[in-house]
């Protein structure tokens, strides 16, 4: 009789104790809100969120790189739509000095004028992005232009200091992108710098023909500009396309994460009290079991 009161008692006690960590286990999930606190939960479900969360942070990386990318070509953008701005305003003034009617110090004085766009245009090549020159190749801490002058302080060009490379991203797992930062493009082979050199020239000598042939290369210079510019503006596209896409798939990545750490609170919660009534009616019958036990010993 003594064995079989033992193996219930055992099993009394067992049951219990499978009652209270039920309890405990749904408290602690309701008051964490999350499905699993450590991996002996459930070790293949830890697994797939610590994944989900890999991945995440990975997402957040590529995102923060299609960001500052965008930021760069958007910057490149404007840089080069003010280098187009003094381009267009030096083939005005190159038209106006190409009249016939314009004497020797009307055109020294458009000289000038178009020194100071040709700066102007050097200037807005040399733009940088948070310190970081965006057209030097990827020598971004180098000053990527300089107009070069004789000693007479006559202008014989401009020099590129950067190198002729372009700076590549990964926007995604496997997918490289280059940034156009190779400044030397911009300069169409020299062909800039000689048509300064050829424009500020004729200005001093007084050449009304000579600005005259050299307005279809003004014009070619810019629309070289703009091609440039234009190509800069399919990677920016490239990239709006991109960030757009990373979005969603963080917004599905979090979801995924949700539906496997978070708790529904009604269900857990209806569970909870459920193990809690199971519980406290193993404890009365508790009472019952252990005292008739007890009184085989008296």
């Amino acid at each position: 009789m003594r064995i079989a009161d033992n193996m219930l008692t055992r099993g009394y006690l067992k049951n219990l104790s499978v009652n209270q960590q039920n309890v405990q286990k749904f408290h602690q999930q309701l008051s964490s809100m999350k499905e699993v606190s450590k991996p002996s939960d459930n070790p293949l479900l830890v697994s797939q969120i610590m994944e989900l969360k890999e991945n995440i942070i990975q997402n957040e990386q590529y995102q923060t790189t299609l960001t500052d990318a965008k930021d760069w070509t958007d910057m490149q953008d404007a840089a080069l739509s003010n280098a187009t701005d003094s381009l267009m305003r030096i083939s005005t003034l190159v038209q106006s000095a190409a009249n016939g009617t314009m004497n020797e110090s009307d055109r020294l004085v458009v000289k000038a004028e178009v020194e100071t766009e040709m700066q102007t245009f050097v200037d807005s090549l040399n733009t940088n992005f948070g310190g970081r020159y965006i057209f030097g190749g990827t020598k971004t801490t180098t000053l990527p232009f300089e107009i070069t002058k004789a000693d007479d302080g006559s202008i014989t060009g401009i020099q590129y200091k950067g190198n002729k490379q372009n700076i590549s991203r990964e926007i995604s797992s496997g997918v490289n992108l280059d940034l156009m930062t190779d400044g030397s493009k911009l300069l169409n082979s020299d062909k800039m710098g000689d048509l300064f050199v050829k424009i500020t020239d004729a200005l001093q000598k007084d050449d009304g023909a000579a600005l005259s042939n050299l307005l279809a290369d003004t014009t070619a210079s810019i629309d070289h500009v703009v091609t440039f510019r234009t190509e800069i503006g399919a990677i920016s596209n490239r990239l709006d396309s991109a960030l757009s896409r990373n979005e969603s798939q963080d917004l599905n990545l979090q979801e995924m994460l949700s539906s496997k750490e978070d708790i529904d609170i009604a269900q857990k919660y209806m569970q909870f009290s459920m193990e809690q009534v199971a519980y406290q009616a193993s404890l009365q019958m508790g009472t019952k079991v252990l005292s008739t036990t007890i009184l085989d010993y008296l």
